[in-house]
This record gives structure tokens, C-alpha cells and sequence, in this order.
């Protein structure tokens, strides 16, 4: 199994993510896009990856040469996420710091007078 996995036309095949890997088969000939699928029937047969392995394999077909592809690793990541805090420590709630007993509706009562 793991000797199958070394001979993968894309290294780290199992761990890239859906996203990346129809820029990363691009220049992949028919018969290593076969080999991935075939791999990929056998292991993680995952519908969204077999369709665009299939995909790739019937532009082939029909006459698409293989192109340049985006083999570069840095496109296998996963982007840096999106927005973030718009709390500024102007903008920030004060701290609020509980009473060391009980709280300011409540009195906290005295170990002596507990019965």
C-alpha cells in the first residue's frame, strides 16, 4: 500500500486539499491521472475527486494538451482566513472584575456566621 502511494504522480496526494488538485493535474498525461484515479477508487474514493480526475481525463481525450499546471506546493495550503476582530481596545467592553465575595446584589456572608 505504501509503495503504491510512493509511485503517485503528485507527491502528498493524500493530503491535498479538493480545491487544489485540478490546478495540480494539469499536467498530468492520461495515464498518471489514471494511476490517481485508480488510487483513489482503492482509498479514499472520494466523489468530488473523481469527478475531477474524470473531468481531466475526458479533456485530454478530446484533444486538451497537458499544460504548465500549478505543481508549486504554497498552492496546496490553505489560505489565510478571511476578516477577523473588528474589537480595537478602544472599542474594547472594560474588564469586569468579580468581588472577592459574593457579588454587588449579594453579599458574600462570613465563614462565622454560616450555620
Amino acid at each position: 500500500m505504501n509503495r503504491r502511494r510512493d509511485t503517485l504522480p503528485i507527491a502528498d496526494y493524500d493530503h491535498l486539499p479538493v480545491e487544489s488538485l485540478e490546478h495540480r493535474i494539469r499536467s498530468l498525461g492520461p495515464e498518471e491521472l489514471s494511476t490517481l484515479d485508480a488510487y483513489e477508487r482503492d482509498h479514499g474514493n472520494r466523489t468530488a475527486v473523481r469527478l475531477i480526475l474524470q473531468a481531466r481525463l475526458d479533456q485530454l481525450r478530446s484533444g486538451s494538451p497537458p499544460s504548465a499546471g500549478a505543481s508549486d506546493e504554497r498552492a496546496a495550503r490553505p489560505k489565510p482566513p478571511r476578516g477577523g476582530s473588528k474589537v480595537t481596545p478602544e472599542t474594547a467592553a472594560e474588564p469586569i472584575h468579580p468581588p472577592p465575595h459574593g457579588t454587588p446584589d449579594q453579599r458574600g456572608k462570613p465563614k462565622a456566621n454560616r450555620a
